[in-house]
């Protein structure tokens, strides 16, 4: 388990976010990024995505923004060590952004980023 002040760890989700290739980032619409400690019902749980994926939404409908969260405790409890650790943050807000734009599982499966 790797222990990191929460500052620390934001720090980590922002220079994943601000990793993202370009035209992935400008094609982003309508997400806030949420870091909470842990899911309340799935403890183990690494990220979510909830919302509306954008291959499934409408013209000019009205949504509120999509949430991805992303669980501190549950993160550091996987890993050894902080460069673990920013991979592994890496990794799940790649995933979670991948279920922004339509992207399910079994894709993401498909393509190594399970």
């Amino acid at each position: 388990m790797v222990e990191i002040p929460q500052y620390q760890f934001e720090a980590l989700v922002r220079e994943a976010i601000d990793g993202l290739p370009p035209e992935l980032a400008a094609a982003t619409d309508n997400v806030v990024v949420q870091i909470a400690d842990r899911h309340p019902d799935e403890p183990d749980l690494l990220g979510l995505y909830d919302g509306t994926p954008l291959t499934e939404r409408g013209d000019g409908s009205l949504l509120l923004p999509d949430v991805i969260w992303i669980y501190r405790l549950a993160l550091c409890e996987v890993c050894d060590d902080r460069a673990h650790l920013a991979d592994e943050v890496r990794v799940t807000v790649l995933h979670e952004f991948a279920h922004h734009f339509g992207i399910d599982d079994d894709r993401l499966y498909e393509l190594g980023w399970d």
